[in-house]
């Protein structure tokens, strides 16, 4: 299927999702939004294991929502908007591993894009940041919520209220980011981390997912009860079965996704 806003490869299990808007810094305008949602549906049920979501070029993974549609849009017209299916949610909720790989800006709709995921890694050159008190208006794609559970109320209230952008070293240094790489080694290094998930169980992975958002949104009670309910039904899984044979036989498993 072609896309006019959005590139999508897969190769050995792993499947790249580009933003190519590059002369837009990737923007999210509501058509590559839209396209967005049809990739995730497809990848769905297809056999790629692991998603990457970066930006085309080497300037922006994405600096933002195109703000040229926020102009003479009504408070209604806005909230009804915001009521439909969400790519912040989408991302959060697709159930295979999802890796942001961020190469230079990654601001307001691209940092909450990039929250949605499920590992964040960042060349030497990013800045991130949620801008959006700088144009009159907070956060609305999920910037409020998921970067406080992910870096602590302190910290998220400082750049949601000054609007100010940090570097991928503090980012990391936070916990934005799971890593920092030079620019030139980004997509190697990250294809490497997305490479080596993609040989674990499907099944496995998507219980394990499944298992780590519910701790971020429950309490340690309700968590340990969850993930003893996940790994009783990861026993009914061939790939447990596979796992465990290879274990014992001292080799290298080749899990089906069952």
């Amino acid at each position: 299927m072609s896309y006019q806003n959005i590139l999508l490869e897969t190769v050995g299990g792993i499947s790249v999702l580009t933003i190519n808007r590059p002369d837009k810094r990737n923007a999210l305008n509501q058509a590559t939004r839209d396209e967005i949602l049809v990739v995730l549906d497809a990848l769905q049920g297809s056999d790629s294991r692991v998603l990457v979501i970066t930006g085309a070029g080497d300037k922006a993974f994405i600096a933002g929502a195109d703000i040229g549609e926020f102009a003479g849009r009504s408070a209604l017209e806005q909230r009804a908007m915001m009521k439909q299916r969400r790519i912040f949610d989408a991302i959060e909720e697709f159930p295979k591993p999802v890796i942001a790989m961020i190469n230079g800006f990654c601001l307001g709709g691209g940092m909450e894009l990039a929250l949605a995921c499920d590992i964040r890694i960042a060349s030497d050159n990013a800045k991130l940041g949620q801008p959006e008190i700088n144009l009159g208006i907070i956060p609305g794609g999920g910037g409020t919520q998921r970067l406080t559970r992910l870096v602590g109320e302190g910290k998220a209230m400082e750049l949601i209220l000054t609007g100010e952008a940090i570097d991928a070293a503090e980012g990391r240094a936070i916990g934005l980011v799971n890593d920092v790489v030079p620019q030139a080694e980004l997509r190697e290094r990250v294809l490497a981390l997305a490479g080596k998930i993609a040989e674990k169980s499907p099944v496995a992975l998507r219980l394990a997912k499944e298992a780590v958002k519910f701790a971020a949104r429950s309490g340690l009670k309700e968590g340990l009860d969850r993930e003893t309910d996940l790994f009783g039904l990861v026993f009914s899984s061939e790939d447990k079965e596979l796992g465990v044979r290879a274990f014992l036989e001292k080799r290298k498993p080749e899990f089906k996704g069952r």
